[in-house]
């Protein structure tokens, strides 16, 4: 049974880039299936990369290629690679972070470094644009039955993740702190490293208004007391409000408004959220 193939990157769908690994898909093999995750993550956000694989592994089969293309490091010495996960899926991505989130919740049971020689043809001379040339090339590769996981390349051990201040906030009954992780959403909420089982778990209840307070290097620029409800409609127009992610974590958005786009919302260590009681 030939696999599937799910792309995300941080193209944007603007220009051709998307549509040319789908080309290099095809013509390995015109049967493959190729599907679009998200091409819209932010530029260059490793941790954005690894909460959406995150995020979309758990709603497709084990015969399913997954390709990641957020690579700032294209064309450095960094690892090009492909992972089979402990859920039988498989990974083809830069390793580079983007498969933090699912080391901790699925599992790597192997990575290879995806041999030299497996290039498109005629793409030798390029070093700015794997996510064709390599990634999809050898997701094709597998996908078709032409290559198997082993034959992709040298397996190796010393997988990079990111630091794991990016995964975990500290929740207490009073107050939780940590950072925001992900401002990808079309509609502008932005996602918090705050776990909602922990959350929920340290005491939080529906219908609290909690002082919330968003800060980078430049000082506070978000604090306001929001409330914690199931969903927007619970709030009325224009209001802020805290809410449970599809993806698990905590939320922070407007009710028909970008929270994101209203205060120019960033992602990263410096991104600090605080939530009080």
């Amino acid at each position: 049974m030939k696999k599937y193939i799910v792309l995300q990157t941080d193209f944007g769908t603007e220009w051709p880039f998307v549509s040319t690994m789908k080309g290099v898909i095809k013509q390995v093999d015109s049967d493959l299936e190729i599907f679009d995750s998200c091409h819209q993550i932010a530029p260059f956000s490793i941790l954005e990369a690894s909460q959406q694989l995150n995020y979309i592994a758990p709603f497709w089969s084990k015969n399913t290629v997954f390709v990641s293309v957020v690579d700032p490091g294209v064309g450095t010495d960094r690892k090009a690679s492909c992972f089979l996960l402990n859920n039988g899926q498989y990974v083809i991505s830069p390793d580079n972070g983007s498969l933090t989130h699912l080391y901790h919740s699925v599992g790597i049971a192997e990575a290879r470094q995806i041999r030299e020689d497996l290039r498109w043809p005629g793409a030798e001379d390029v070093s700015v644009f794997h996510g064709r040339d390599i990634f999809a090339y050898a997701a094709a590769l597998l996908a078709s039955g032409q290559l198997s996981f082993e034959q992709i390349g040298e397996r190796y051990d010393d997988i990079i993740l990111l630091d794991e201040r990016y995964l975990k906030a500290e929740i207490s009954a009073k107050q939780c702190t940590g950072i925001v992780t992900n401002v990808s959403d079309h509609f502008g909420s932005i996602v918090l490293s705050i776990d909602v089982r922990q959350f929920l778990k340290a005491g939080y209840s529906y219908g609290e208004q909690l002082e919330v307070m968003l800060e980078n290097k430049d000082g506070v620029y978000f604090q306001k007391r929001v409330p914690y409800v199931h969903t927007f409609g619970d709030v009325g127009i224009g209001e802020c409000l805290l809410f449970n992610s599809s993806s698990g974590y905590l939320s922070l958005g407007i009710n028909q408004g970008s929270f994101r786009d209203e205060f120019a919302v960033r992602t990263g260590l410096e991104q600090k959220v605080t939530l009080k009681r």
